[in-house]
């Protein structure tokens, strides 16, 4: 007897002495299809969210103060600066510009040098790199991370959450180790999920080259950042999700349509999937 995502996920069981984890494989359905419950937010955050979104896709170098002018000015929000900056923190934007002085790690948290710049990316596995990203819904939203090898936009993994929890980062990233093995270099942003010691672990423990991005550096992980443009003005902001499920299936969908069927020219009109499989490690 078949069942429906939905049922199958109804099946999992929180007290079970099976793991979450194992209940997810026995049933074939991604773990972030279980943890699907939304954040909460006004109506009208969520809108101005949405907006926000959108236009930092095009104009990444809005800081607080741009972004309320845009929200005021524009769309008629009646919003003000201390707002606009809680909400961009809790979507993990942040402007791009060159500072004075770098973002200093937290407590127990080391920055990593760019290790990109300059190197000649010519096969599978040499690079892959992640990020987070904000995923507005109808009512609520989500954060997605993917993890993507660089020379053939093939997305390795990816997942959702309504939490940025580094749990959940360090998860995904053994996931696709186990999957794919290991790449010779890992290239993130400085985001605190990123710099902290259980994720960095991973990555000393299976030898694998740390590289971090540089603060006001805007295309230092712009492979990553072309995947999100891809994903939310192809899927997202053209299929709004009803709930997190919705969601996660939408998402699917558009990863099997990304991955096996959009050709790239830089890919020499192959997908990203078909590149993955030709070129050698």
């Amino acid at each position: 007897m078949k069942c429906s995502m939905a049922e199958r996920r109804g099946m999992v069981v929180k007290d079970s002495r099976i793991s979450i984890v194992e209940q997810c494989g026995l049933l074939s359905i991604h773990r972030s299809g279980f943890y699907y419950s939304s954040a909460g937010e006004s109506d009208e955050n969520l809108e101005a969210m949405r907006l926000m979104d959108a236009w930092f896709l095009e104009h990444p170098h809005s800081g607080v103060i741009t972004m309320c002018v845009y929200l005021c000015m524009d769309k008629g929000f009646t919003i003000n600066i201390k707002r606009v900056r809680r909400l961009m923190r809790l979507m993990g934007l942040m402007a791009i510009y060159p500072r004075k002085k770098l973002t200093i790690p937290g407590e127990g948290h080391k920055i990593y040098p760019y290790l990109l710049r300059g190197l000649k990316i010519n096969r599978k596995n040499q690079v892959w790199a992640t990020d987070i990203t904000y995923v507005p819904m109808r009512k609520g939203f989500m954060y997605m991370m993917a993890v993507i090898d660089v020379k053939t936009r093939f997305i390795l993994n990816w997942s959702i959450s309504n939490t940025m929890d580094g749990d959940w980062c360090k998860t995904v990233l053994e996931e696709t180790i186990a999957r794919h093995g290991c790449p010779e270099i890992f290239n993130t942003d400085q985001g605190s999920q990123f710099t902290a010691h259980e994720f960095t672990q991973v990555l000393r423990d299976n030898d694998i080259a740390i590289s971090m991005d540089g603060k006001g550096r805007a295309l230092d992980n712009v492979w990553i950042e072309r995947f999100w443009r891809s994903l939310k003005y192809e899927h997202v902001y053209l299929k709004p999700a009803s709930d997190g499920l919705d969601l996660y299936q939408g998402i699917r969908q558009y990863m099997h349509f990304y991955n096996q069927e959009r050709r790239h020219q830089s890919l020499d009109s192959l997908t990203p999937h078909q590149s993955y499989k030709q070129i050698a490690a």
